[in-house]
């Protein structure tokens, strides 16, 4: 299985609950205090894990 990423990288999962639970933990990090690349760190692991969620859900059906 594959996803494309923010960057326009092709990802291939070869575990796909194990990279969602990867993804959910890495979503919602950030430094203490906030580093200006948390944000964008954020958004990448956000869209990450929302991709990662539409593939299980695309499997499953």
């Amino acid at each position: 299985m594959q996803i494309t990423d923010l960057n326009g990288f092709e990802i291939e999962v070869t575990d796909l609950k194990e990279a969602i639970k990867q993804a959910k933990n890495l979503k919602d990090l950030h430094h203490n205090p906030p580093v200006p690349s948390d944000k964008e760190r954020q958004q990448y692991w956000k869209d990450l894990y929302e991709k990662l969620v539409t593939l299980k859900s695309k499997i499953r059906a």
